[in-house]
């Protein structure tokens, strides 16, 4: 079974449903998920004024160990920039040779020509996916 990592954002209501729609979606595929809102936890929910370093240092090292165990970096690109984060995550995914891949249905883009910036696209090999079609084949060939 392979592993997938998705990198998206997780900071409201609709990113965290979406995050874990995705889970199931890919779960019914036949893919392992590492769901970073429930495998590292989140920060805004376990931080409280005595241990914010702890909390910080411990997601981001459980989420760094979930990137090296995974056959595959997903990106949801969704939202007017993509996440920060999520953006780390996938320059630690290329540099260590993972498989990336990018799924957008969002019309927005940093130009009028639909596209995010090159380096992001470049992990991609510049072809992210737009439909659950097109990213059921682009995990399966990418």
């Amino acid at each position: 079974m392979k592993h997938i990592y998705l990198a998206a954002p997780l900071f409201n209501e609709m990113e965290l449903k979406r995050n874990k729609e995705m889970a199931i979606f890919l779960n019914s595929l036949g893919y392992d998920v590492y769901l970073p809102q429930e495998s590292g936890g989140l920060a805004f929910e376990l931080i409280n004024e005595t241990n914010e370093l702890e909390i910080n240092k411990q997601i981001f090292e459980s989420d760094i160990e979930g990137i090296k165990s995974c056959d595959i970096l997903l990106f949801l690109l969704d939202g007017r920039v993509p996440d920060e984060g999520a953006c780390v995550e996938l320059g630690m995914a290329y540099a260590w040779n993972k498989k990336c891949v990018g799924y957008k249905t969002d019309a927005r883009a940093l130009d009028i020509t639909g596209k995010d910036n090159l380096f992001i696209e470049g992990c991609f090999n510049f072809k992210v996916a737009k439909t659950k079609e097109e990213l059921e084949l682009y995990l399966k060939t990418n």
